[in-house]
């Protein structure tokens, strides 16, 4: 199955392949495309859209899009998923929904540094990485 999100990746857009990935669809592809261009590249590839402004796998209120995954798939039975989807909030987000930690807003993944798909694959390995044990 395709989906599909914006290009630039920050934190919530990295951590939502790792959570698909390993726990919605293990034969993913992603593609990463200009704003303005994702929802027709959608339907013309049949991707579903994830942290994307209006979709339901987006934000909605104070949660992020990391969350709505979590509801969609019936995972948040798992607490350590459930814990994860905290801490991306936190550092995705302006962290008021659970006043976790946050990620400092000058660093690569929080402020759309990350400019290319290799350093979009880049952040995914360091996610995954630093999960290895989920």
């Amino acid at each position: 199955m395709k989906w599909i999100t914006r290009e630039h990746v920050k934190v919530d857009r990295v951590a939502c392949p790792w959570l698909i990935t390993k726990f919605v669809d293990k034969d993913a592809e992603f593609l990463f495309v200009p704003t303005d261009q994702v929802m027709e590249v959608a339907s013309r590839e049949g991707a579903t859209p994830y942290d994307v402004k209006g979709v339901e796998l987006g934000h909605h209120g104070k949660e992020c899009s990391f969350e709505a995954i979590l509801k969609k798939y019936n995972l948040t039975g798992d607490t350590a998923l459930v814990l994860l989807g905290k801490i991306v909030n936190g550092a995705d987000t302006d962290n008021t929904l659970w006043g976790s930690g946050s990620c400092e807003k000058d660093s690569p993944l929080r402020s759309g540094a990350m400019k290319n798909a290799e350093q979009e694959q880049t952040g995914l390995i360091l996610l995954t990485c630093a999960t290895t044990f989920f």
